[in-house]
């Protein structure tokens, strides 16, 4: 397959980054079919979408006739086997293996044996979800940064078995949807977030050891090395949940105690602080 043969993006899984992702590739001119599990989320999705490119109309960045033609690109759906009409496939479920695992082999079923089928996973082997298909030199990591319609990169992570040809292809599909591109092995966290979560982790233990408070801690790393969002802020937008699924997986992987979860992420998730999503995690988001 090549880029010009993809016109059909399908998104699995319309949550957060589902829908960003959808939002990008709509503008990037390509048709969007939005898929989940439940109704409500499809119709939250498509709102979220809409609401965006509104935003980017007001700001003068679109017409709106571009608007127009962007949201008529977009459309959503809660059967799966609705993928079939898809030239590629870009999976946005939760970060568990089984769940993607599922998704995989049943698109592997459901699509035309040429369509590529790419993951947003953060952290999961892609060699592992290519063996549960039929086609895993065409299954790819294509991770998209939060939120995917601002933040500017896309980290392509190639399985053992994927193709120069799949690589050449989501490499020039991730450049016309206006992203800079990295390319990663398939090893644990890959390259972004084998970096990025130990030092959230790290800020994590510093709080639960009473080194600082949140507000200190997240104003040092802003100021003391010029990040734009301080490390606890960070790991409320990207969710406690799936911080704590990461390094679980880089822990077990990689099998070094550095990677240990901090005992007071494990808290906050068994708590149901999850961030921003939940409307607290380390900062409480029901008072802002």
């Amino acid at each position: 397959m090549t880029m010009t043969a993809i016109h059909t993006i399908g998104i699995v899984g319309s949550g957060q980054m589902g829908s960003g992702i959808g939002q990008v590739a709509a503008q990037a001119g390509f048709s969007v079919l939005l898929y989940d599990i439940a109704g409500e989320v499809v119709d939250r999705a498509l709102a979220t979408i809409e609401r965006g490119v509104a935003r980017l109309t007001e700001r003068g960045k679109l017409t709106a006739e571009e608007q127009r033609a962007i949201l008529g690109r977009v459309r959503g759906t809660i059967t799966l086997a609705d993928m079939r009409e898809t030239d590629l496939v870009i999976e946005a479920a939760p970060e568990d293996y089984e769940i993607k695992k599922a998704i995989f082999q049943e698109l592997d079923r459901i699509t035309r044996p040429e369509v590529i089928l790419a993951s947003n996973t953060s952290s999961i082997s892609l060699t592992q979800l290519g063996a549960v298909t039929k086609r895993p030199e065409k299954v790819i990591g294509m991770h998209f940064m939060n939120p995917p319609v601002v933040m500017q990169l896309v980290e392509i992570v190639r399985g053992l078995v994927t193709s120069d040809e799949t690589l050449q292809v989501v490499d020039a599909l991730a450049k016309k949807m206006g992203k800079t591109t990295i390319f990663a092995k398939d090893y644990a966290g890959f390259i972004v977030n084998r970096i990025l979560l130990p030092m959230i982790n790290e800020a994590i233990y510093a709080l639960y050891e009473g080194v600082g408070n949140v507000e200190d801690i997240d104003q040092g790393m802003k100021l003391g090395t010029n990040q734009p969002m301080g490390p606890l802020a960070l790991a409320d937008l990207i969710g406690l949940d799936t911080c704590l699924a990461v390094l679980e997986r880089l822990h077990h992987g990689l099998g070094d105690d550095k990677y240990r979860p901090c005992p007071l992420l494990r808290n906050y998730v068994a708590a149901g602080y999850l961030g921003r999503k939940t409307g607290r995690g380390f900062y409480d988001y029901k008072k802002a």
